[in-house]
Protein backbone atom coordinates (compact mmCIF):
# COMPACT_ATOMS: atom_id res chain seq x y z
CA UNK A 1 0.00 0.00 0.00
CA UNK A 2 2.73 2.42 0.87
CA UNK A 3 4.59 1.84 -1.93
CA UNK A 4 1.61 2.26 -4.57
CA UNK A 5 0.90 5.74 -2.67
CA UNK A 6 4.36 6.76 -3.31
CA UNK A 7 4.65 5.77 -7.05
CA UNK A 8 1.50 7.44 -8.00
CA UNK A 9 2.60 11.07 -8.25
CA UNK A 10 5.16 9.65 -10.56
CA UNK A 11 2.43 8.32 -12.97
CA UNK A 12 0.55 11.88 -12.74
CA UNK A 13 3.37 13.75 -13.79
CA UNK A 14 3.79 11.42 -16.86
CA UNK A 15 0.23 12.06 -17.88
CA UNK A 16 0.84 15.63 -17.62
CA UNK A 17 3.94 15.44 -19.35
CA UNK A 18 2.14 13.55 -22.59
CA UNK A 19 -1.20 15.80 -22.32
CA UNK A 20 0.67 19.14 -22.29
CA UNK A 21 -1.51 20.12 -19.42
CA UNK A 22 -1.08 19.26 -15.42
CA UNK A 23 -3.42 17.78 -13.34
CA UNK A 24 -3.93 21.50 -11.72
CA UNK A 25 -4.98 23.04 -15.02
CA UNK A 26 -7.22 20.43 -15.59
CA UNK A 27 -8.98 21.00 -12.25
CA UNK A 28 -9.56 24.95 -12.92
CA UNK A 29 -10.61 23.66 -16.16
CA UNK A 30 -13.47 26.39 -17.50
CA UNK A 31 -12.52 28.62 -15.22
CA UNK A 32 -11.42 32.27 -16.76
CA UNK A 33 -8.02 33.34 -15.18
CA UNK A 34 -7.23 37.10 -15.33
CA UNK A 35 -3.88 38.09 -15.97
CA UNK A 36 -0.98 39.67 -13.80
CA UNK A 37 -0.79 43.34 -13.91
CA UNK A 38 2.05 45.03 -14.01
CA UNK A 39 2.77 48.44 -11.86
CA UNK A 40 4.36 51.18 -14.25
CA UNK A 41 7.83 51.90 -12.39
CA UNK A 42 8.72 55.91 -12.35
CA UNK A 43 11.03 56.79 -15.06
CA UNK A 44 15.00 56.26 -14.73
CA UNK A 45 13.86 53.32 -12.12
CA UNK A 46 13.60 49.67 -13.40
CA UNK A 47 13.24 46.04 -11.31
CA UNK A 48 15.57 45.16 -8.86
CA UNK A 49 17.53 42.14 -10.01
CA UNK A 50 17.51 43.73 -13.54
CA UNK A 51 20.45 44.07 -15.99
CA UNK A 52 20.77 47.35 -15.72
CA UNK A 53 19.91 47.95 -12.14
CA UNK A 54 22.56 50.06 -10.26
CA UNK A 55 21.62 49.39 -6.13
CA UNK A 56 24.60 52.04 -5.62
CA UNK A 57 22.74 55.10 -6.98
CA UNK A 58 20.09 54.60 -3.98
CA UNK A 59 20.14 57.96 -1.93
CA UNK A 60 22.59 59.95 -4.26
CA UNK A 61 21.79 63.10 -5.71
CA UNK A 62 20.09 62.97 -8.84
CA UNK A 63 18.70 59.81 -8.47
CA UNK A 64 15.11 59.26 -8.73
CA UNK A 65 13.19 57.96 -5.92
CA UNK A 66 12.16 54.06 -6.84
CA UNK A 67 9.34 52.52 -4.93
CA UNK A 68 9.48 48.95 -3.45
CA UNK A 69 10.72 46.54 -5.12
CA UNK A 70 12.31 48.63 -7.92
CA UNK A 71 16.07 50.23 -8.06
CA UNK A 72 17.47 53.15 -10.02
CA UNK A 73 18.43 52.23 -13.39
CA UNK A 74 21.72 52.39 -13.98
CA UNK A 75 23.30 55.19 -16.24
CA UNK A 76 24.14 54.72 -19.62
CA UNK A 77 27.26 55.78 -21.55
CA UNK A 78 25.05 59.08 -23.86
CA UNK A 79 23.28 59.36 -20.18
CA UNK A 80 25.31 62.39 -18.17
CA UNK A 81 24.21 62.43 -14.43
CA UNK A 82 25.09 66.26 -13.56
CA UNK A 83 24.61 65.86 -9.47
CA UNK A 84 28.44 65.25 -9.09
CA UNK A 85 29.41 68.56 -11.69
CA UNK A 86 32.48 70.44 -10.39
CA UNK A 87 33.57 67.29 -8.17
CA UNK A 88 36.17 65.01 -8.86
CA UNK A 89 35.53 61.85 -10.18
CA UNK A 90 36.20 58.60 -10.07
CA UNK A 91 37.64 57.07 -13.30
CA UNK A 92 34.57 55.21 -15.39
CA UNK A 93 34.05 51.23 -14.47
CA UNK A 94 32.94 48.65 -16.76
CA UNK A 95 29.38 47.72 -17.63
CA UNK A 96 28.13 45.45 -15.28
CA UNK A 97 30.61 45.94 -12.81
CA UNK A 98 28.10 46.46 -8.97
CA UNK A 99 29.51 49.95 -7.94
CA UNK A 100 27.93 49.76 -4.56
CA UNK A 101 31.42 48.82 -2.81
CA UNK A 102 33.18 51.40 -4.68
CA UNK A 103 35.52 53.24 -2.27
CA UNK A 104 35.86 50.42 0.04
CA UNK A 105 38.64 48.04 -0.42
CA UNK A 106 37.71 44.51 -2.13
CA UNK A 107 38.70 41.51 -1.89
CA UNK A 108 41.35 40.13 -4.22
CA UNK A 109 39.60 37.90 -7.25
CA UNK A 110 40.56 34.32 -6.62
CA UNK A 111 44.25 33.76 -7.31
CA UNK A 112 44.48 30.49 -9.38
CA UNK A 113 45.05 28.48 -6.19
CA UNK A 114 41.98 29.17 -5.01
CA UNK A 115 41.03 26.15 -2.22
CA UNK A 116 44.66 25.64 -1.45
CA UNK A 117 46.55 26.08 2.16
CA UNK A 118 47.97 28.74 1.98
CA UNK A 119 48.89 28.96 6.15
CA UNK A 120 52.28 27.94 5.92
CA UNK A 121 52.90 30.03 2.69
CA UNK A 122 56.73 31.61 2.94
CA UNK A 123 58.13 28.88 4.21
CA UNK A 124 60.19 25.99 2.77
CA UNK A 125 57.14 23.05 2.92
CA UNK A 126 57.78 19.36 2.57
CA UNK A 127 57.06 18.14 -1.42
CA UNK A 128 53.45 17.01 -1.35
CA UNK A 129 52.40 13.18 -2.27
CA UNK A 130 51.83 14.92 -5.85
CA UNK A 131 54.35 16.21 -7.31
CA UNK A 132 54.37 20.03 -7.90
CA UNK A 133 55.72 21.61 -10.56
CA UNK A 134 57.64 23.75 -7.64
CA UNK A 135 58.63 20.57 -6.08
CA UNK A 136 62.28 21.35 -3.93
CA UNK A 137 62.21 25.10 -4.87
CA UNK A 138 62.80 27.40 -1.56
CA UNK A 139 59.92 29.31 -1.38
CA UNK A 140 61.07 31.49 2.16
CA UNK A 141 61.92 34.75 0.30
CA UNK A 142 58.54 34.74 -1.80
CA UNK A 143 57.32 37.97 -1.85
CA UNK A 144 60.99 40.09 -1.76
CA UNK A 145 62.66 42.21 -3.56
CA UNK A 146 66.03 40.19 -4.29
CA UNK A 147 69.00 42.31 -4.33
CA UNK A 148 71.18 42.91 -7.65
CA UNK A 149 74.01 40.30 -8.56
CA UNK A 150 76.94 41.97 -7.75
CA UNK A 151 80.20 41.38 -9.29
CA UNK A 152 82.21 38.41 -7.82
CA UNK A 153 85.15 39.50 -5.42
CA UNK A 154 83.42 43.18 -4.76
CA UNK A 155 83.85 44.51 -1.09
CA UNK A 156 79.84 45.25 -0.14
CA UNK A 157 80.51 46.45 3.21
CA UNK A 158 80.20 50.29 2.04
CA UNK A 159 77.05 49.77 0.08
CA UNK A 160 75.14 52.66 0.55
CA UNK A 161 77.09 54.99 2.27
CA UNK A 162 78.26 57.78 0.18
CA UNK A 163 81.64 58.03 -0.66
CA UNK A 164 84.07 61.16 -0.81
CA UNK A 165 85.40 61.93 -4.37
CA UNK A 166 89.52 61.63 -3.98
CA UNK A 167 90.91 64.43 -3.25
CA UNK A 168 92.40 66.33 -6.87
CA UNK A 169 96.48 66.77 -6.61
CA UNK A 170 96.48 70.12 -5.18
CA UNK A 171 98.85 72.73 -7.72
CA UNK A 172 100.81 73.52 -4.78
CA UNK A 173 101.38 70.32 -3.36
CA UNK A 174 105.34 69.82 -1.79
CA UNK A 175 105.45 73.38 -1.39
CA UNK A 176 106.14 75.14 2.13
CA UNK A 177 103.70 77.24 2.99
CA UNK A 178 104.35 78.05 7.00
CA UNK A 179 105.72 81.49 6.28
CA UNK A 180 102.33 82.33 4.17
CA UNK A 181 101.31 85.89 4.49
CA UNK A 182 104.80 86.98 6.34
CA UNK A 183 107.33 89.83 5.14
CA UNK A 184 109.87 88.33 3.76
CA UNK A 185 113.08 88.98 6.15
CA UNK A 186 115.18 90.82 3.45
CA UNK A 187 112.33 93.06 1.94
CA UNK A 188 112.98 97.26 2.58
CA UNK A 189 110.07 98.76 4.65
CA UNK A 190 111.80 101.78 5.11
CA UNK A 191 109.89 103.94 2.64
CA UNK A 192 106.52 102.60 3.35
CA UNK A 193 104.09 105.43 4.36
CA UNK A 194 103.70 104.86 8.57
CA UNK A 195 101.21 107.47 10.33
CA UNK A 196 101.93 111.07 11.58
CA UNK A 197 104.13 110.80 15.32
CA UNK A 198 100.70 112.94 16.68
CA UNK A 199 101.69 112.67 20.88
CA UNK A 200 98.36 111.28 22.40
CA UNK A 201 97.50 109.45 25.43
CA UNK A 202 98.59 106.47 23.83
CA UNK A 203 101.48 107.58 21.87
CA UNK A 204 103.74 104.49 20.72
CA UNK A 205 106.88 104.87 21.07
CA UNK A 206 107.75 102.75 17.83
CA UNK A 207 106.85 105.26 15.41
CA UNK A 208 109.12 107.37 13.46
CA UNK A 209 110.86 110.40 13.80
CA UNK A 210 108.50 113.52 13.11
CA UNK A 211 109.58 115.19 9.94
CA UNK A 212 109.98 118.88 10.77
CA UNK A 213 107.72 121.60 8.95
CA UNK A 214 109.25 123.32 5.40
CA UNK A 215 110.70 126.88 6.23
CA UNK A 216 108.24 128.39 4.67
CA UNK A 217 105.54 126.96 6.54
CA UNK A 218 106.39 129.61 9.47
CA UNK A 219 106.94 132.18 6.79
CA UNK A 220 104.46 135.35 6.49
CA UNK A 221 101.72 136.59 8.92
CA UNK A 222 100.19 134.56 11.64
CA UNK A 223 97.12 134.74 10.79
CA UNK A 224 97.15 135.08 7.05
CA UNK A 225 93.02 135.28 6.46
CA UNK A 226 93.18 139.37 7.78
CA UNK A 227 95.00 139.60 4.11
CA UNK A 228 91.60 138.67 2.39
CA UNK A 229 89.12 140.02 5.56
CA UNK A 230 88.55 142.72 8.26
CA UNK A 231 90.95 141.60 10.99
CA UNK A 232 88.55 142.74 13.72
CA UNK A 233 85.99 140.27 11.92
CA UNK A 234 88.42 137.51 11.98
CA UNK A 235 89.81 138.01 15.52
CA UNK A 236 85.77 138.04 16.86
CA UNK A 237 85.23 134.97 15.15
CA UNK A 238 88.98 133.23 16.67
CA UNK A 239 87.03 134.28 19.82
CA UNK A 240 84.00 132.95 19.03
CA UNK A 241 86.07 129.52 18.34
CA UNK A 242 88.11 129.22 20.89
CA UNK A 243 84.60 129.72 23.02
CA UNK A 244 83.23 126.90 21.63
CA UNK A 245 86.08 124.44 21.61
CA UNK A 246 86.80 125.15 25.81
CA UNK A 247 87.14 128.21 26.72
CA UNK A 248 83.72 129.10 27.13
CA UNK A 249 83.14 131.08 30.28
CA UNK A 250 79.90 130.26 32.37
CA UNK A 251 77.99 131.76 35.47
CA UNK A 252 75.68 129.63 37.84
CA UNK A 253 74.14 130.22 41.11
CA UNK A 254 72.92 126.86 42.50
CA UNK A 255 70.49 127.15 46.04
CA UNK A 256 71.12 123.13 46.79
CA UNK A 257 68.90 124.00 50.21
CA UNK A 258 66.69 126.84 51.36
CA UNK A 259 64.44 124.80 53.69
CA UNK A 260 62.17 125.33 57.01
CA UNK A 261 62.75 122.19 59.78
CA UNK A 262 61.18 120.91 62.55
CA UNK A 263 62.41 119.21 65.30
CA UNK A 264 60.63 118.54 69.30
CA UNK A 265 58.88 122.05 69.98
CA UNK A 266 61.88 123.88 68.44
CA UNK A 267 61.05 125.43 64.12
CA UNK A 268 64.45 126.56 62.23
CA UNK A 269 65.57 127.22 58.94
CA UNK A 270 68.91 126.58 57.32
CA UNK A 271 70.38 127.16 53.68
CA UNK A 272 73.22 125.80 51.76
CA UNK A 273 73.88 127.73 48.44
CA UNK A 274 77.20 127.94 45.64
CA UNK A 275 77.82 129.26 42.64
CA UNK A 276 80.55 129.77 39.99
CA UNK A 277 82.04 131.67 37.31
CA UNK A 278 85.18 131.41 34.62
CA UNK A 279 85.72 128.53 32.07
CA UNK A 280 86.58 124.85 32.32
CA UNK A 281 89.98 124.98 33.79
CA UNK A 282 89.94 127.93 36.18
CA UNK A 283 86.64 129.11 38.13
CA UNK A 284 86.20 131.40 41.18
CA UNK A 285 84.05 129.53 43.47
CA UNK A 286 81.58 131.34 46.25
CA UNK A 287 79.88 129.05 48.89
CA UNK A 288 77.47 129.76 51.99
CA UNK A 289 75.34 127.87 54.00
CA UNK A 290 73.90 128.32 57.51
CA UNK A 291 71.10 127.95 60.06
CA UNK A 292 68.80 129.41 62.43
CA UNK A 293 66.06 129.50 64.99
CA UNK A 294 62.67 131.24 63.69
CA UNK A 295 62.53 132.73 67.02
CA UNK A 296 66.13 133.51 67.71
CA UNK A 297 69.55 134.62 66.16
CA UNK A 298 71.69 132.96 63.66
CA UNK A 299 73.61 129.69 65.16
CA UNK A 300 76.12 129.52 62.63
CA UNK A 301 77.10 131.27 58.97
CA UNK A 302 79.76 130.81 56.75
CA UNK A 303 80.94 132.57 53.55
CA UNK A 304 83.55 130.95 51.39
CA UNK A 305 85.69 132.71 48.10
CA UNK A 306 87.73 130.05 46.38
CA UNK A 307 89.70 129.85 43.57
CA UNK A 308 89.12 126.96 41.66
CA UNK A 309 91.41 124.45 38.92
CA UNK A 310 90.45 121.58 37.34
CA UNK A 311 93.21 118.86 37.57
CA UNK A 312 90.68 115.89 36.76
CA UNK A 313 87.70 115.82 33.95
CA UNK A 314 85.49 115.79 37.03
CA UNK A 315 87.52 116.87 39.96
CA UNK A 316 88.58 120.44 40.67
CA UNK A 317 91.36 121.85 43.58
CA UNK A 318 89.58 124.74 45.77
CA UNK A 319 91.77 127.13 47.81
CA UNK A 320 90.19 130.25 49.45
CA UNK A 321 89.12 131.75 52.44
CA UNK A 322 86.20 131.01 54.92
CA UNK A 323 84.63 133.66 57.09
CA UNK A 324 82.39 132.15 59.80
CA UNK A 325 79.99 133.74 62.28
CA UNK A 326 78.97 132.16 65.49
CA UNK A 327 77.54 133.87 69.04
CA UNK A 328 80.33 131.78 70.73
CA UNK A 329 82.91 133.82 68.17
CA UNK A 330 83.91 134.52 65.15
CA UNK A 331 86.35 132.84 63.07
CA UNK A 332 88.64 133.10 59.46
CA UNK A 333 89.80 130.03 57.96
CA UNK A 334 91.98 129.37 55.36
CA UNK A 335 90.58 126.64 52.90
CA UNK A 336 92.07 124.01 51.08
CA UNK A 337 89.98 121.06 49.57
CA UNK A 338 88.67 119.42 46.21
CA UNK A 339 84.92 119.02 44.80
CA UNK A 340 83.85 116.74 41.62
CA UNK A 341 82.31 113.98 40.66
CA UNK A 342 82.74 111.00 41.60
CA UNK A 343 82.02 107.67 40.21
CA UNK A 344 78.46 106.54 40.01
CA UNK A 345 77.59 109.91 40.12
CA UNK A 346 78.50 111.07 43.56
CA UNK A 347 78.93 114.78 44.24
CA UNK A 348 81.87 115.21 47.31
CA UNK A 349 82.97 118.29 48.58
CA UNK A 350 85.88 118.26 51.27
CA UNK A 351 88.02 120.72 52.67
CA UNK A 352 90.32 121.32 55.53
CA UNK A 353 90.10 124.78 57.49
CA UNK A 354 92.86 126.29 59.19
CA UNK A 355 91.47 129.22 61.04
CA UNK A 356 93.46 132.38 62.35
CA UNK A 357 93.55 131.03 65.99
CA UNK A 358 95.39 127.67 65.02
CA UNK A 359 92.20 125.38 65.00
CA UNK A 360 92.42 122.40 62.27
CA UNK A 361 89.33 120.99 61.17
CA UNK A 362 87.41 119.34 58.47
CA UNK A 363 84.54 118.65 56.91
CA UNK A 364 83.28 116.50 54.24
CA UNK A 365 79.79 115.89 52.47
CA UNK A 366 78.83 113.71 49.75
CA UNK A 367 75.27 113.20 48.31
CA UNK A 368 73.37 111.43 45.19
CA UNK A 369 70.54 112.14 43.07
CA UNK A 370 68.74 108.64 42.31
CA UNK A 371 66.04 109.43 40.00
CA UNK A 372 62.61 107.75 40.64
CA UNK A 373 61.41 109.21 36.93
CA UNK A 374 62.17 111.77 35.13
CA UNK A 375 60.46 114.10 37.82
CA UNK A 376 60.75 112.23 41.57
CA UNK A 377 64.04 112.37 42.82
CA UNK A 378 65.43 111.22 45.77
CA UNK A 379 68.48 112.69 47.34
CA UNK A 380 70.28 111.18 50.33
CA UNK A 381 73.08 112.99 51.43
CA UNK A 382 75.71 112.92 54.72
CA UNK A 383 77.99 115.26 56.32
CA UNK A 384 80.49 114.38 58.99
CA UNK A 385 82.66 116.85 60.74
CA UNK A 386 86.39 116.04 62.46
CA UNK A 387 88.90 118.51 64.23
CA UNK A 388 92.51 118.27 65.19
CA UNK A 389 91.79 119.38 68.77
CA UNK A 390 89.23 120.40 71.36
CA UNK A 391 88.00 124.13 70.84
CA UNK A 392 85.79 124.12 74.13
CA UNK A 393 84.92 127.89 72.88
CA UNK A 394 83.02 126.71 69.74
CA UNK A 395 82.12 123.70 71.79
CA UNK A 396 84.02 121.49 69.21
CA UNK A 397 85.56 118.16 70.27
CA UNK A 398 88.88 116.59 68.91
CA UNK A 399 88.19 113.78 66.56
CA UNK A 400 84.92 113.19 65.10
CA UNK A 401 82.53 115.77 65.88
CA UNK A 402 79.26 114.85 64.39
CA UNK A 403 77.44 113.22 61.84
CA UNK A 404 74.53 114.44 59.69
CA UNK A 405 72.70 111.72 57.66
CA UNK A 406 69.25 112.76 55.56
CA UNK A 407 67.41 112.09 52.63
CA UNK A 408 65.11 114.41 50.28
CA UNK A 409 62.44 113.59 47.91
CA UNK A 410 61.83 116.61 45.38
CA UNK A 411 59.76 117.00 42.67
CA UNK A 412 60.97 119.00 39.40
CA UNK A 413 58.26 120.86 37.63
CA UNK A 414 61.40 121.94 35.66
CA UNK A 415 65.34 121.35 36.22
CA UNK A 416 65.04 124.78 37.67
CA UNK A 417 62.38 124.66 40.23
CA UNK A 418 61.81 121.61 42.62
CA UNK A 419 60.30 121.83 45.81
CA UNK A 420 61.40 118.81 48.24
CA UNK A 421 60.65 117.23 51.63
CA UNK A 422 62.85 114.98 53.85
CA UNK A 423 63.76 114.10 56.71
CA UNK A 424 67.09 114.81 58.47
CA UNK A 425 68.87 112.94 62.05
CA UNK A 426 71.86 114.45 63.57
CA UNK A 427 74.38 112.83 65.64
CA UNK A 428 77.55 114.38 68.20
CA UNK A 429 80.47 112.18 69.20
CA UNK A 430 82.93 112.43 71.90
CA UNK A 431 84.11 115.41 73.69
CA UNK A 432 81.72 117.80 71.21
CA UNK A 433 78.95 115.41 73.05
CA UNK A 434 80.31 116.17 76.37
CA UNK A 435 80.04 119.95 75.63
CA UNK A 436 76.12 119.84 74.51
CA UNK A 437 75.07 117.93 77.33
CA UNK A 438 76.98 120.48 79.86
CA UNK A 439 74.85 123.48 78.21
CA UNK A 440 71.79 120.84 78.64
CA UNK A 441 71.78 120.46 75.32
CA UNK A 442 70.72 116.79 72.90
CA UNK A 443 73.50 115.15 71.22
CA UNK A 444 71.22 113.93 68.88
CA UNK A 445 68.02 114.93 67.49
CA UNK A 446 65.60 114.12 64.25
CA UNK A 447 64.26 116.90 62.01
CA UNK A 448 61.15 117.02 59.08
CA UNK A 449 62.65 119.46 56.57
CA UNK A 450 60.69 121.31 54.15
CA UNK A 451 62.42 123.30 51.07
CA UNK A 452 62.71 124.55 47.13
CA UNK A 453 66.00 123.45 45.40
CA UNK A 454 66.53 125.96 41.95
CA UNK A 455 69.28 127.19 40.13
CA UNK A 456 69.93 129.72 37.49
Amino acid sequence: MKTSVAILPLFLAAASAATGTSALAQSHAGHAMPAPVRQALPEGCVARGSATADASRIGTAGAPTCPTGAVPARLTAGAHDMSTMGQTQPAAMPAGHDMSTRGQTQPAAAPPHAGHDMSTMGQTQPAPATASPHAGHDMSTMGQTPAPAMPAGHDMSTMGQTQQAPAAASPHAGHDMSTMGQTPADHDMSGMAMPPDVPTSANNPGRPPETPAPAGATSGPTNAADRLFDPAEMAAARAQLRMEHGAARTTAVVIDQLEANFADGEEGYAWDAQGWTGGDINRVWWKSEGEGAFDGEVEEAELQALYSRAFRPFFDFQTGLRQTYRPEGDRTDLVVGIQGLAPYWFELDAAAFLSNKGELTARAEAEYDQRITNRWIVQPRAEVVLSAEDIPELRIGSGLSSLQVGARLRYEFRKEFAPYVGVEWTKSFGNTADFLQADRQSTEDTRLVIGIRTWF
